[in-house]
This record gives structure tokens, sequence and C-alpha cells, in this order.
């Protein structure tokens, strides 16, 4: 966002991300603590799905981008993190994630330590 950007924010609830052909593409902030991430897990997967179906088979759908971030107590709480990882991986620039930590103790392994903050 830029200042004087216009967001809408959405916490808890009944929440979906269920774009349709011909749609504007939108950007989306997903923000997540904790267990948290579990509906947010899902949107991205269906995000990946459609910009899967967008690079090989042409659907009609307008994609921006996917931003994650997500904080919990320490690395290992991070729940599905490795799978998030390889979204990232697979779609480079669409979908993006900062993960957060608030109590780490332990050193943080190498993979994640690009995508950490906090400690």
């Amino acid at each position: 966002c830029t200042l004087d950007s216009e967001v809408a924010l959405r916490v808890g609830g009944d929440f979906f991300f269920d774009p349709q052909p011909g749609d504007s593409p939108v950007n989306l902030v997903l923000i997540a603590g904790g267990v948290g991430i579990n509906p947010l897990f899902s949107i991205l997967l269906h995000i990946a799905d459609l910009h899967g179906y967008q690079e090989g088979k042409g659907n009609r759908h307008k994609l921006g981008t996917a931003k994650l971030y997500y904080s919990a107590k320490n690395t290992s709480e991070l729940l599905f993190k490795r799978n998030i990882l390889g979204l990232m991986k697979a779609f480079p620039g669409k979908i993006t994630c900062c993960f957060h930590v608030t109590q780490q103790r332990s050193q943080i392994c190498e993979e994640l330590q690009p995508h950490i903050t906090g400690k």
C-alpha cells in the first residue's frame, strides 16, 4: 500500500477468497498468528491452484499478489512453514511470506532465516 491507499480488513468470522473470471485482480495481504493460519493457508493453496491454472491452461482469472505475514512464538510453532516456502518457490513474486517469531531461543534453520523477523 502507499499513502492514502484504500484497504479492507476482515478479522475473524467466516471469510474466503473466491475470485471469479473477469474480476479485476487484487493484491492480498494475509495476517495470521499461531493456529489462525489454517483458513489463510487454504486461501494460499487456492491462489496457488489459480496461478497454476493460469500458467498451464490460460484460464480467465486475473490474479494479483498474495503476501502472508505469519507470527508465532518460535519457528516450531509456525504451522505449514515448509508448504508455504514451497508455494513461494513455485510462484516467485506472486506468493510471498514474512514469518515473525517472538520468543525464539534456538538457532533458526538456514532455510527459514531469509524470511524471519523478530527473534
